[in-house]
This record gives structure tokens, sequence and C-alpha cells, in this order.
């Protein structure tokens, strides 16, 4: 309970210290997302695509590109939080010390972590929201259904943040980030239904990958994407809910002890 009661409205303090250093970049930041789902729509939507054949999803026969265009928003959702908050977090903590010279103002360590992860969210939102664009242009989602695309990303991006913050807490140096990044977020960039439907692979690694927190984010969204919204929907987002959480306070224990040694 400690931790709640040392969260407070200077989160946002954190938060926009991060939003002002972005804006200073603004450009270098947009062009990652806006080209590359250009890229994979081109390479793997109309390229690879056209062998493959027709899928069928909710009972409709749809293209490959279809199918792939809420998987890349999906990726988004994860990349922008699992960096900023991996990575960009270690720098500003480990290298830049900018943790230390937040935590000596009236901020508590609550405050900067909660401050982190709330802009790991927002780095997911703006990311999610440019790929959007793109996959919108392409006549690759729907409305209603999309505009409600972007509250997942922010949902989403507090679920990555808290986790990549956790591995933020716990590695010794910059380069140790390659274990969390080879040996959970590439597994869940191939196979949490981003690239292809999860039923076509065996039972065992269905049920794998449906422990994967990637694939409820791929789920919902599709589904905004496509108009449905069905139990499966309320199942995934109340995955996310109760990861976010857990991994939220975790993430806050596990730095704060980090911190005050």
């Amino acid at each position: 309970m400690s931790l709640v009661k040392n969260i407070s409205w200077r989160s946002w303090s954190v938060w926009k210290r991060n939003r002002d250093v972005f804006l200073t970049t603004w450009k270098t930041n947009f062009l990652p997302p806006f080209l590359e789902p250009i890229l994979y729509l081109v390479a793997m939507g109309l390229g690879f695509g056209v062998l493959i054949n027709d899928l069928v999803f909710r009972g409709e026969t749809i293209e490959y590109i279809q199918f792939l265009a809420p998987g890349l928003l999906a990726i988004s959702i994860m990349y922008g939080a699992f960096f900023e908050c991996s990575f960009g977090s270690f720098v500003r903590m480990h290298y830049q010390k900018t943790f230390d010279a937040m935590v000596a103002t009236p901020l508590t360590i609550e405050d900067v972590i909660t401050g982190e992860i709330l802009w790991g969210a927002t780095k997911s939102l703006i990311n999610t929201t440019i790929v959007l664009v793109v996959v919108t242009a392409f006549g690759l989602a729907d409305f209603p259904g999309l505009i409600f695309v972007p509250v997942i990303a922010f949902l989403g991006g507090m679920m990555f943040a808290s986790l990549a913050m956790l591995f933020t807490a716990l590695v010794p140096n910059i380069d140790s980030f390659n274990y969390p990044f080879f040996l959970l977020v590439t597994p869940m960039f191939l196979f949490s239904g981003t690239f292809f439907p999860l039923d076509v692979l065996p039972n065992w690694a269905q049920t794998l990958a449906y422990a994967l927190p990637l694939t409820h984010v791929s789920i919902v969204v599709r589904d905004l994407c496509f108009n449905y919204f069905v139990l499966i929907d309320l199942a995934s987002i109340a995955y996310m809910i109760v990861f976010t959480i857990i991994f939220f306070f975790a993430s806050l224990y596990l730095m704060k002890r980090r911190l005050i040694k």
C-alpha cells in the first residue's frame, strides 16, 4: 500500500519532461513508425501475400494483407512501450542520472517510475496512431472500430511499459536487454497471431501463444479493425488489465529496491 500512497499527480512532471524531449526530435521519432508499416504492407502484404490463399476470419474470406495490417498495429503497441521503458529508461537511470536528479526534487521514486510508464504507454499511443493512419489509408481498417484502437494502444502500452520497467529493474547492464528481447519480445513478435492465425499451430503451441500478452492485444485490435467485438475480446481486455496491475506494482517495487541501494 505504501507504493500507492507515494504516487502523486507529480508523476505528470516526469511525463512532461519526456514529452518535451520527444518534441525536440519529433521528426526522427515520426519517420520509423510511418515508413515501417508501409514496408511491411508492401513486402509481406502485397508481395508475400500473393502466395497465400485467402484466409477465413470470423466466417469471412479476407486477403492476407487485411489480416496482416492489425498485426502491425499490435506490434507497434508492444515495441513503442517496450523500447521506451527498457533502453530509454535504462539510459535515463544509469547513464544520464536523470532519475537521481528527479528524486532530489519533491518527486518520489514511485512518481518517477509511474511517469516513465505513462510515457511508455503514450509512445505506444503515438506510434500506433501513426501506423493506424497508414493502415486506414490502405483501406485496411473500418469505422467505427478503428476509433477505439488508440484506447487499446494506451492500455497495451501500459502493460508492455510495466513489463519493460520490470526488466529495467533487474538487468545489470544495457547489453543484458538482449535476453528479454530474444527470449520474450521476439517470440511474441512471431507467435502472437500477428502474421498468421493461431489455429494453424498445434494445440500445445496455441496454449503457449495465449499466455503471451501480445496475443491478446492482437485479438482485440484485429477485431476492432473488422468491427467485431465478441466474448474473447472482453477476456483479452481483462487479461491486459490484470497483467498491467501485477507488473506495474512489481516494477515499482523492484525499481525502488534498485534505486535506493
